[in-house]
């Protein structure tokens, strides 16, 4: 490419978001494909194919900006005395039309333009001197989000390795409010950390990964504890259900005394077989009101979700394979397909309402509990490509691409996860509306939310569909407006948020989140002095503003970690990439560094026995003392750790070799272990005593 053309393209790239370049390390500069930058400009609306498009791009683009008053989002943060950057931009004697949430109509035509407005997101017309109008959404936040009620210690699990002797051979929404009431009541925890409860793909076999969902805007009726639906004690066919509930207690105990994985499509069948009979029964007066009152508060969004899995039933999940008419979901083909399937649609409604009254039921019981915080729930970053989401909304996600990461000194291939990005421009343009239902949606039940990826809210790695994850180039989005809008709808529901920030991360995100009260996560072994000594980083030199752990569910639990399991696992699956004794070296003198630092710090028990590496449970322990010894605001105990599990509930770089996602908690020896004797284990209870001193948040 000639320097001309190449200056053109960076240009055009540039007033568009999309990077020519990053930084994966302060001293190292890698320039992206040139066929990256012209395929993400492509999939927002703008043709970079050839030279000559390309200067006409760039012509149209620098003209629209020139004469544009306003761009379609202004954020405004309640705290500023003085008016956002883009309204003093704009020419002397311009009026303002200012239209609040609330329907009020202002007209202001000097400094401060915003003062005085109520939190939410307005309307703003702005009108200038020589006849110019502009219209633009005007988000007014406030400046930080909710702060934890003072520091508290919780509990983290994946919801379907939760079973009890109740449940219908996977984790439910009954089990996860009896662990939290337990917590809360018994070993004093603040809150109860979730895998994402989306709703799946529909079909079999669903993808069991909780990260890539069909929709993000309404939860998985596979949670559902089926018996505490109201309606289920007046369902008539009694004979079927006490057929339906033999065959889940053969799949609980397949569970939890055969040692079977979990089934979640088997688990959804019988569900959805016993639910078809207990939404037979009528809703009496109040339930119906409250019924209606759900669909009136998600509106068109909830219709087209239960539209999407109702044609799913009829043409399969992947709406790209639908006929022509229904892949659009605004189509009078697909309006006449709602209508001949409206029982279906009410179905999937209900399904919606009922599994969305248990999640706040779950909450309603964790704070009843006495949890300062509640349930912690985990917002994926994406759908799947075929999903409901991505069929309603085709007109915010980016055709043709999918989101990932670069190469890394983890993953020299780099990853692509399959999830398409939402256009920038097209969020921009709407006031960011979908984020908004969503995160309104999430808070619901959320008393905080955890945002996977959260560096996503600046950027996100596209790659070209057909393309190696190695060819693909950062596309940027305008993080104060993301952050306004996540700001406003947390501190309206009073919840916190904590961001993924794991990884390589852009240089000042951190501090921005951190600024806006958006707390981080740090995991122990990750937690080192790599600007330095490249040793252990000390409790105090942790920061604050975090959740602390000691393993997330992409790693292996504390004491496969500590004793090296990981490595012999990843050995025995053929996943290393250097020889096994190197790996285990390295493993050792891992564990070595960090056991050096517990002692030195006397925080293994002084009843320990034996060197170093040879009482597990202490050190499981100290490890988790440590934690405590941080200024972390919140600190997370892997539930499995309670019981010694060695088994990560996820091995990334994985799919047939290792059954992700479908493995019930275990004990050391991997025998399933429920929820009855998890909670009077003599190891976890040890284990929590730790955190003695934090009971009553």
């Amino acid at each position: 490419m000639t320097g001309t053309r190449a200056d053109e393209l960076s240009r055009l790239a540039e007033l568009h978001g999309v990077a020519v370049s990053y930084r994966p390390a302060p001293d190292r500069t890698v320039t992206v494909p040139t066929s990256a930058v012209v395929a993400a400009l492509g999939a927002l609306g703008v043709d970079a194919t050839t030279p000559e498009a390309v200067r006409a791009a760039l012509a149209d683009r620098e003209r629209a900006l020139g004469e544009r008053l306003l761009p379609p989002t202004v954020v405004h943060w309640a705290g500023d005395t003085h008016d956002p950057a883009a309204l003093t931009a704009l020419p002397p004697g311009t009026r303002v039309r200012i239209e609040t949430e609330e329907g009020e109509e202002s007209y202001r035509a000097s400094e401060p333009l915003v003062a005085g407005l109520p939190l939410g997101v307005h309307r703003i017309t702005a009108t200038a001197p020589d006849g110019r109008t502009a219209h633009a959404h005007l988000v007014v936040a406030p400046d930080r989000l909710p702060a934890p009620p003072g520091r508290s210690y919780g509990l983290l699990v994946q919801l379907y390795s939760l079973l009890s002797r109740r449940s219908w051979g996977m984790g439910d929404l009954g089990d996860l409010a009896e662990l939290a009431g337990w917590a809360s009541n018994v070993a004093g925890a603040g809150f109860v950390q979730v895998n994402p409860l989306h709703s799946a793909v529909p079909g079999a076999p669903t993808d069991p990964s909780p990260y890539r969902p069909s929709s993000r805007r309404f939860p998985d009726p596979v949670h559902l504890r089926v018996e505490d639906v109201p309606e289920y004690a007046y369902a008539e066919d009694r004979e079927r259900l006490a057929g339906l509930l033999e065959r889940a207690a053969r799949l609980r105990a397949a569970v939890l005394d055969k040692g079977a994985l979990i089934d979640r499509d088997a688990v959804w069948e019988l569900k959805r077989e016993a639910l078809e009979t207990v939404l037979a029964v009528p809703l009496g007066p109040g339930r119906r009101a409250a019924y209606d009152a759900f669909r009136a508060a998600h509106g068109r969004a909830l219709d087209d979700h239960a539209t999407y899995y109702a044609l799913a039933e009829t043409h399969g999940p992947d709406w790209t394979t639908w006929p022509d008419g229904l892949r659009d979901p605004r189509s009078e083909a697909t309006a006449r397909a709602r209508a001949e399937r409206a029982d279906r649609v009410a179905f999937h409604t209900r399904l919606a309402w009922l599994t969305d009254g248990q999640l706040r039921a779950a909450q309603r019981t964790a704070r009843e509990a006495g949890m300062p915080v509640g349930i912690v729930h985990d917002l994926a970053v994406g759908v799947h490509p075929e999903g409901a989401d991505s069929w309603a909304q085709q007109d915010v996600f980016a055709a043709g691409t999918s989101v990932g990461a670069p190469p890394d000194a983890f993953n020299a291939r780099g990853q692509d996860w399959g999830l398409p990005p939402w256009r920038p421009d097209r969020l921009a343009a709407c006031g960011y509306a979908p984020f908004r239902d969503l995160l309104r949606a999430l808070f619901r039940y959320a008393g905080a939310l955890r945002i996977d990826h959260v560096m996503g809210l600046f950027r996100l790695w596209w790659i070209p569909q057909g393309s190696p994850p190695t060819e693909g180039t950062y596309v940027h989005y305008d993080a104060e407006a993301m952050l306004a809008v996540l700001a406003l709808e947390a501190g309206r529901a009073g919840s916190v948020v904590i961001g993924e920030d794991l990884g390589t991360v852009e240089p000042g995100v951190r501090e921005t989140l951190q600024r806006r009260g958006v707390l981080g996560t740090s995991v122990l072994w990750f937690e080192r002095d790599w600007t330095g000594d490249g040793r252990p980083l000390p409790p105090e030199r942790w920061r604050a503003d975090c959740l602390a752990t000691a393993t997330t569910h992409d790693l292996p639990p504390t004491a496969a970690r500590l004793s090296g399991d990981h490595v012999e696992l990843r050995d025995r699956l053929g996943l290393l990439t250097r020889p096994a004794a190197e790996e285990r070296a390295e493993a050792v003198a891992d564990a070595a560094e960090w056991l050096a630092l517990l002692g030195s710090l006397d925080l293994v028990d002084s009843t320990a026995t034996g060197p170093p590496g040879t009482d597990e449970e202490a050190e499981v322990r100290a490890v988790h003392r440590f934690l405590l010894r941080t200024p972390a605001r919140l600190i997370g105990v892997w539930l499995p750790d309670g019981v010694g599990d060695r088994r990560p509930q996820n091995l990334p770089g994985t799919c047939a070799e290792y059954p992700n996602w479908r493995l019930p908690i275990a004990d050391r020896e991997g025998r399933a272990v429920p929820l009855e004797e998890l909670t009077a284990a003599p190891r976890l209870r040890a284990l929590l005593e730790v955190f003695a001193q934090l009971r009553g948040g």
